[in-house]
């Protein structure tokens, strides 16, 4: 069976991969599909599932260090606007999986609902964020869930009530191929006053961030009593580098990467990192960027 063939309009092969991820680091795809409609994702993730070949989904690309040899089989980025709908009903917000984080929290907020805007500032599309159960300081994304469509790694459709899921400090139990769409049930407030809230967590996020627009990747997760950031300066890791990666100065859990860093030039880094932290403060920090 041709792999792609009646696929060719949102299908291609040789895709480098390195401009979709903010460390702009990677090689190629094997294959590389933006499919224009869920049926077509379903096709396809069907014929890849039928021939034995391995598919990868690709969100935003901030939490994502991809390997310079390349990525076998097939990576499907949902970026056609039919995975990124949004709509209300009532207090509840449905949006696709393909939509930004940062589009959403913006819609509920001009709407009157509360619940997402401490999450402002947060980089990546909804399904990114219901799989990781993104969250910070205000709580995360998986209190507000209260279903979710889902697509299997062998093609099939499910919708995934809330009280069936489970979330967990960066985690959830969403471990399917791709999530479709989340529904999240919010609360009445007031516009103006979720705004000025939203635009305050705003700024206090910006302050624990790089600045600038540098190809960066925000590494660890926090353990419990400490950040990840206090701990890597603790070890006095700020400013460290190997070949073209350093841990930022400003942010310690933010790895900088150069014109001329490699994937393994990272790799060696957080290797590093962990190893001093576990050495020095006694800690084992877990990785929170995903590794393909």
């Amino acid at each position: 069976m041709d792999l792609i063939k009646g696929f060719e309009h949102f299908v291609r092969d040789s895709e480098p991969l390195a401009p979709y991820s903010w460390l702009r680091i990677g090689g190629i795809a094997e294959y590389f599909a933006e499919p224009t409609s869920v049926e077509e994702l379903v096709a396809l993730v069907r014929r890849c599932h039928e021939s034995e070949v391995p598919v990868r989904l690709l969100g935003g690309g901030s939490n994502l260090l991809i390997s310079d040899a390349g990525v076998p089989g097939m990576v499907i980025r949902l970026s056609h606007p039919d995975f990124s709908a949004i709509s209300m009903d009532g207090n509840r917000v449905t949006a696709g999986g393909g939509a930004r984080l940062a589009h959403v929290i913006s819609t509920a907020v001009g709407q009157g609902l509360a619940g997402l805007e401490s999450l402002v500032g947060i980089p990546g599309t909804v399904g990114g964020a219901v799989h990781g159960n993104t969250g910070c300081a205000g709580g995360d994304i998986g209190q507000w869930i209260v279903s979710a469509e889902v697509l299997t790694h062998t093609g099939e459709r499910h919708t995934r009530s809330g009280a069936d899921l489970q979330f967990a400090y960066r985690q959830s139990s969403l471990d399917e191929l791709a999530i479709l769409s989340a529904q999240f049930q919010l609360e009445s407030a007031d516009p103006e006053e979720l705004t000025r809230r939203m635009q305050k967590a705003w700024i206090i996020k910006k302050s624990h961030q790089p600045a600038g627009e540098g190809r960066i990747g925000y590494i660890f997760s926090d353990v419990p009593g400490a950040s990840a950031d206090q701990l890597i300066e603790q070890s006095g890791l700020k400013g460290t580098s190997v070949g073209g990666a350093e841990v930022c100065a400003e942010h310690a859990n933010f790895i900088i990467a150069g014109d001329d860093t490699t994937a393994d030039d990272v790799l060696r880094l957080i290797d590093l990192v962990q190893g001093r932290v576990r050495e020095v403060m006694g800690v084992d920090l877990r990785r929170q960027i995903e590794v393909w």
